[in-house]
């Protein structure tokens, strides 16, 4: 199998990566968005986060299969160092490992751009995806009990921490300011770990 990790551009991939959102909005807790955004203010958000964050699409023989995108964890200037981290497969790729990747590829690329600390906000009930972040070094650091209505009950949310810097923080770069050779051997490198996943 083919498998290709990208920078997502809005207008040419907004529509693809929706269709893999959508049925997380629609029949799951693992969003808190409840009603499935216009294309057009879609792909405003995707235009918006890509700006400043790596948003990343995972396509598989030309099949988007995936995609995980960070964006600003606070707004106060002191929190400029943080980003929330997220994460979500189409349906039919769920369950092979390819999260983790993928996942791991995203902090490498906040790392370079200098964040120092990176948040999951996870639905609790989401055990899967919370097994994962402590795989990868997360600590979970609270819970929200309560916090979510959806499909008529309350969801608690778990906040999940891990830190990639230390010391008195550096300028953040913006993903157009990375080192090119550097973001192409990680996504290189995360590609193939990939493919050996599919082959298992």
């Amino acid at each position: 199998m083919s498998v290709r990790i990208r920078f997502a551009e809005p207008e040419r991939d907004a529509a693809g990566i929706l269709a893999v959102y959508a049925p997380y909005i629609e029949k799951t807790e693992i969003t808190f968005e409840t009603e499935v955004p216009a294309l057009a203010e879609f792909t405003r958000r995707v235009a918006g986060i890509s700006a400043g964050f790596p948003y990343l699409v995972l396509e598989i023989d030309g099949e988007l299969a995936g995609y995980a995108y960070a964006h600003r964890q606070a707004e106060r200037a002191a929190y400029a160092w943080n980003a929330e981290l997220s994460i979500y497969l189409a349906e039919g790729w769920r369950g092979r490992g390819m999260g983790a990747p993928l996942y791991r590829l995203l902090e490498a690329l906040l790392a370079m751009q200098g964040y120092v600390n990176l948040y999951g906000v996870i639905t609790a009930s989401n055990r899967t995806s919370i097994a994962m972040h402590e795989r990868l070094g997360y600590r979970q650091i609270g819970l929200h009990e309560k916090t979510g209505w959806k499909f008529d009950q309350w969801h608690d949310a778990a906040w999940l921490h891990k830190r990639v810097g230390a010391g008195v923080p550096g300028p953040v770069l913006t993903p157009d300011a990375l080192d090119g050779a550097q973001v192409g051997r990680a996504i290189a490198a995360a590609q193939r770990e990939i493919e050996e996943k599919l082959k298992m």
